[in-house]
């Protein structure tokens, strides 16, 4: 066996035994919200309610995309949405390994990064990963089951026989490369990095991103055959959860993103509901039976959508506000202008509809239950509401068209949320993500 050689068999042996040692008990990984100091997207020229807005901003771009979905959910396309995730992640690709960001995008079923040799690159901010300099690093073939099961793969020529992709988004971005196979390594909580050989990812030759100057590419955690989740599955026994501390806050605070063991859900004060996936679609979809403000419920009643394969409103980590049907939203909006005896405002960011004068932190506002089918999940003040300016405070609900519904980040924050894929249940636990 040559020198090189070697080497090569050295390296992807700790690679393993680094993937089995850290997989038992599950591990976790530090996400950071978009507009946090620490996040590569942070602009220090930018007031906290510029990056408020602009929040705000991306959650209405976002959504408009999912109503695409909810008109014709039934129709396969190899594109997916603008505005692709509040948070990002460390990692590092290859070896030897190269660190880049990734925005977490649970509607994205592929991971993808730029690659050298790039014919058509945008600037990033962390180094280019070069495929030709890694030693794990191999393309997938055309007659391959991954190549087949991803959508938007082709092979480019008769003289091209690996597996290539096309992805492409809402707002322009998009990605063309090689369908590969490489090591990830991921920067686990308790200081041991945690080694994925023979990860399935898109090596992008020609990418276009509207966030330039920061982000390498996107961490997909969809439902999709290739998406980090679904390839991370038996090892981690389909598990996954996150608990997102206060998201648009000027805290250092870090969420944390939670697989296998160490994403377990359970203990006092702990709800469960099921888990759906509509047929050909990434989300993941929860039924949502109503919500209630003090002792007045507002009912889905026919707003429920449950076609293809149940549930009614996806929840979603990158989408920052939550979004209801019409009638559903109007319903609610009352029930909270009854109950909210405050001085009206208006939203200066002309987004939100209900808003009041005072400071979250100050303002008597109710706790709305979202009763999902089997669990009832409080919601706080920090859930339900958001200051936009110095002084309002809004509701962080907005309507949606074409009845689609989604269950935004705001009102996830300081719930620990687990996915079990296995049951098809999520479950919900009251916790200050803070102190994880």
């Amino acid at each position: 066996m040559s020198p090189s050689s070697s080497l090569i068999f050295f390296l992807l042996y700790l690679c393993n035994l680094s993937f089995l040692d850290a997989l038992d008990g599950g591990f976790s990984v530090e996400i950071i919200h978009r507009d946090s100091p620490k996040s590569p997207f942070y602009r220090s020229t930018e007031t906290h309610f510029q990056r408020v807005s602009n929040s705000l901003r991306r959650s209405i771009n976002r959504v408009n995309h999912f109503n695409e979905s909810f008109v014709s959910p039934n129709t396969p396309k190899a594109i997916v949405f603008s505005d692709f995730g509040e948070y990002v992640m460390r990692y590092a690709v290859g070896t030897p390994p190269v660190k880049v960001f990734g925005i977490i995008d649970t509607a994205s079923d592929i991971i993808w990064m730029q690659c050298k040799p790039c014919k058509k690159c945008y600037r990033q901010a962390t180094p280019f990963f070069d495929s030709r300099k890694s030693v794990t690093y191999k393309t997938i073939p055309c007659n391959s089951k991954t190549c087949d099961s991803v959508l938007g793969t082709a092979c480019t020529s008769q003289f091209t026989k690996h597996c290539t992709y096309n992805i492409y988004y809402g707002d322009g971005t998009y990605s063309h490369g090689d369908l590969s196979e490489e090591t990830l390594t991921l920067a686990s909580t308790n200081g041991f990095p945690v080694k994925l050989p023979g990860t399935t990812i898109g090596c992008g030759r020609y990418n276009g991103m509207v966030f330039k100057g920061a982000n390498s590419g996107i961490v997909g955690l969809a439902r999709g055959p290739v998406s980090l989740v679904t390839q991370l599955g038996p090892s981690v026994g389909w598990k996954f959860s996150y608990c997102l501390v206060q998201a648009i806050s000027k805290s250092n605070s870090t969420s944390k993103l939670n697989f296998g063991d160490a994403a377990m859900v359970y203990g006092p004060g702990t709800v469960s509901t099921p888990l759906f996936s509509h047929n050909k679609q990434l989300f993941y979809y929860l039924t949502l039976e109503g919500l209630s403000v003090g002792s007045n419920r507002i009912e889905f009643g026919s707003s429920l959508l449950t076609s293809g394969g149940g549930g009614n409103i996806i929840i979603d980590s990158g989408t920052t506000l939550t979004f209801l049907p019409e009638d559903v939203y109007s319903r609610l909006e009352l029930a909270v202008a009854q109950d909210v005896k405050l001085k009206r405002t208006k939203d200066p960011n002309q987004v939100l509809g209900l808003c009041y004068e005072g400071t979250l932190d100050k303002l008597d506002l109710p706790v709305i239950t979202a009763h999902f089918s089997g669990a009832n999940v409080l919601l706080y003040a920090i859930n339900t509401f958001v200051e936009v300016a110095d002084g309002v405070v809004c509701l962080a609900f907005q309507p949606s068209q074409n009845n689609g519904a989604i269950f935004g980040n705001l009102a996830q924050q300081n719930l620990l949320i687990g996915y079990d894929l296995q049951k098809n249940t999520v479950s919900f636990k009251h916790t200050d993500c803070s102190k994880m």
